[in-house]
């Protein structure tokens, strides 16, 4: 990808769509081989843009998944305890150095993005790093800063071809400025109604124009509510999936209440947005 430009015509062959922004950040990334931090509210197509990235550039994708309690053995690598026991029992082992040789080593995610040698670096996707505890960020700034790992019973592990890093957060806690020096850094805000109605309509082709467009519009707008959980991309696409499962061609006041579930997530979400659909009815 040689331009941005050419970021968002790669991204929309693979149906995603990007602002010249974002297709910056991504171009900026690639050129320059750091990883990128993607922030937003949750449902702005953090973890989708890491997936088309991939599929974009033909390459593997492999994710990790972050949550409280993460650790190195299942980020980054961890040993066969169960083949060294079995290799002890055989009589195999003449010191603890034959323990721990690569015929043990476990690849987790983050080492197998540096050892992969095939003709491509793969993307590798961090996924709500702001889920991970700080001590587990602290595990990462070698590799993010070196795309490296090192074992210590081994030595060090360095990239040939570097993986694209992607970590996407949804600010549920402050990032270490470690961290945040390392990554190049954007920003994705919810999609203005017209660039989510083409998104929809991709994602949805049976829907037809006035249903998208009312659907998208009327997202908008609920979005400006405070609500626990804002819907994304994500329940929009949902949403209209589930209209036109039921036949729905024009969006009713109707039509909100029955399928609410899908853009309200919790108690207090679903009385606003039965509120606001009250409001807008014709009295």
């Amino acid at each position: 990808m040689n331009t941005p430009d050419e970021v968002i015509a790669r991204l929309d062959a693979v149906d995603y769509l990007v602002d010249d922004g974002l297709a910056m950040a991504i171009f900026l990334a690639l050129r320059l081989g750091k990883p990128l931090l993607l922030e937003g509210e949750p449902g702005v197509g953090k973890t989708a843009a890491a997936k088309a990235l991939a599929d974009a550039l033909d390459t593997p994708f492999i994710r990790l998944q972050c949550y409280e309690g993460l650790t190195a053995g299942e980020a980054l690598y961890e040993w066969n305890y169960q083949r060294q026991l079995l290799h002890i029992r055989l009589g195999h082992a003449s010191d603890d150095s034959s323990l721990f040789t690569d015929d043990f080593l476990l690849e987790r995610p983050i080492l197998r993005a540096v050892r992969h040698d095939g003709p491509t670096p793969p993307v590798l996707l961090i996924d709500e790093i702001d889920r991970a505890d700080d001590e587990f960020e602290a595990l990462l700034f070698e590799f993010l800063g070196e795309a490296s790992v090192t074992v210590p019973e081994l030595g060090t592990f360095a990239a040939t071809r570097p993986p694209v890093v992607v970590l996407t957060s949804n600010r549920s806690r402050d990032l270490h400025d470690a961290l945040r020096r390392r990554c190049l850094y954007h920003w994705i805000e919810f999609p203005a109604p017209d660039r989510a109605a083409s998104i929809v309509r991709r994602a949805v082709p049976a829907a037809t124009e006035p249903l998208i467009r009312d659907a998208t519009e009327f997202i908008g707008r609920v979005r400006g509510l405070e609500l626990d959980k804002a819907p994304g991309l994500a329940e929009t696409i949902d949403w209209v999936a589930a209209l036109v499962a039921l036949g729905v061609a024009d969006l009713a006041a109707g039509d909100v209440p029955r399928t609410i579930g899908t853009i309200a997530k919790t108690p207090d979400d679903r009385i606003l947005v039965a509120e606001a659909v009250t409001r807008e009815s014709p009295q």
